[in-house]
């Protein structure tokens, strides 16, 4: 019997009966070309996808895959939803996950490509993070050429392939997964064939688009089963981005909106060192005793050529014409900057033994222009690229490496680091979530998590695209 034949003998979908066969799980079933077979007295393998952890009230059911501490879950929770499997390789992140999710999650599975699709619960709503490492500027960019981590996309494909029941797909990954068309293009055929209108284009969102102070630009792909789509407002192949309304819930982050996420009384311990402290102060003490009310450009020690007079021996020592002309021009700026305030900077050199110093602490960074003139009221990063302060309007991107902001703490009288809580604040995470291990560990799962509010909104206008106002409920035929 065919595929179709057997599927209609049975009450399943074809679908389902496809994998089933490409898992080995149907007894005698052959191969022809393109074409699965099956016997006719065949028996039908038991169906573990199994609903009976699913709540009556739950609007919706959903997966949560690459699921980290749970930035999905707390999203899908908030808007209905009950996830009836997670899955997630890092054993921290999952100790975490159940910490916080016991009370409602049925299991939380490892690695995702060990996982029988067969045996996930029937569900609604497909939620994945997939890793971001074949398209980050911080790796190689191969893209769905690495055949380790960029093919984790199929995995994603091939559960989706077991259940035709899924409505919505809501996907999220690196800013750079965007810069290449031939991503885009697997990705939206992809998807496509499997029946769902996508988002049209990349969508590119950052916290701070809506009111949140930290800059994190993710791309979010957004999917609707073609059938459930309401065709007044879907009618052309595609979700446009106008079509989810987000403009309603766009609000410009400004000066001093930084200071919203802090929490009162923090430990003594997130005070920086002593050292790490007078550096600020020394590259404070500098921006002023040069005058400067603007340094638009870095400033690196090295680049001085203190104590020589001749302007081609600095430049000769530091390699000027083998340069890129951005590095020159910055070779440039450092050397007249320090000829114009040639004493000052002896002494200050000198007064803080800065030639002794790490490398870090021998670059400088302000970033802040004419808007703000005292040092307590910038937001600091220590990074190998030197010293920076920045505008407090909204934070860099939380990362996954401690690479903490530092503000200053006015009732300590210090700077001090910003805590997990401060930074779980920066991804939406409720006030009641739960942390484990270490600093070191809880600032590393924020930096690889998901901004709960921009998915809550993804997800409340994409659930609103459904025709007649979706109601939740699983589709009996496909399952």
């Amino acid at each position: 019997m065919t595929t179709k034949e057997i599927a209609l003998k049975w009450g399943v979908s074809v679908t389902w009966v496809t994998v089933l066969c490409k898992k080995g799980r149907i007894e005698g079933a052959i191969r022809e070309g393109n074409r699965w077979y099956i016997p006719e007295d065949a028996k039908k393998p038991e169906d573990k996808r199994s609903c009976k952890n699913a709540p009556a009230k739950a609007r919706f059911r959903f997966i949560d895959l690459f699921a980290g501490v749970g930035g999905f879950h707390q999203a899908m929770r908030y808007l209905g939803g009950e996830c009836v499997m997670a899955a997630e390789i890092n054993e921290e992140c999952k100790k975490t996950y159940r910490l916080n999710y016991h009370t409602e999650e049925k299991e939380i599975r490892g690695d995702v490509r060990e996982i029988d699709p067969t045996t996930i619960a029937p569900f609604d709503v497909l939620c994945a993070g997939f890793p971001c490492q074949p398209f980050s500027k911080a790796g190689a960019q191969r893209g769905f050429q690495d055949k380790t981590r960029g093919n984790l996309f199929y995995t994603i494909m091939d559960i989706l392939d077991a259940h035709p029941e899924v409505k919505f797909v809501i996907l999220e990954n690196v800013r750079n997964l965007a810069d290449k068309t031939e991503n885009w293009d697997i990705i939206t055929s992809e998807l496509t064939q499997r029946n769902f209108y996508i988002t049209e284009e990349p969508i590119i969102l950052s916290p701070s688009d809506f009111g949140i102070p930290q800059i994190r630009e993710r791309v979010y792909i957004l999917g609707i089963r073609k059938d459930i789509r309401n065709e007044k407002i879907l009618s052309n192949g595609f979700i446009h981005k106008t079509d989810l309304q987000l403009e309603k819930h766009f609000k410009k982050c400004k000066m001093g909106d930084a200071w919203t996420i802090l929490e009162d009384n923090v430990d003594d311990t997130y005070i920086i060192s002593q050292e790490q402290e007078q550096m600020i102060y020394a590259w404070d003490e500098f921006r002023i005793g040069t005058g400067l009310k603007v340094i638009g450009f870095p400033v690196w020690i090295d680049s001085f050529g203190v104590g020589i007079d001749d302007d081609n021996e600095v430049f000769h020592s530091q390699g000027y014409d083998d340069m890129p002309s951005w590095k020159q021009n910055f070779l440039r700026h450092n050397r007249k900057l320090y000829l114009d305030n040639r004493a000052f900077i002896d002494d200050w050199v000198k007064k803080y033994d800065m030639f002794s110093k790490i490398k870090l602490y021998k670059k400088f960074e302000w970033n802040c222009g004419t808007d703000v003139t005292d040092i307590h009221d910038c937001l600091i990063q220590i990074r190998q690229s030197g010293i920076r302060a920045k505008r407090p309007t909204f934070y860099p991107s939380l990362v996954a490496i401690v690479n903490t902001p530092i503000i200053w703490d006015k009732n300590k009288k210090h700077f001090r680091k910003i805590t997990p809580r401060e930074a779980a604040n920066l991804q939406s995470f409720h006030g009641g979530f739960k942390f484990q291990g270490t600093d070191a560990t809880q600032y590393k799962q924020l930096g690889n998590s998901v901004n709960v509010r921009i998915l809550k909104i993804l997800g409340e206008s994409l659930f609103a695209l459904a025709n007649n106002g979706w109601d939740g409920e699983l589709d009996g035929k496909a399952h």
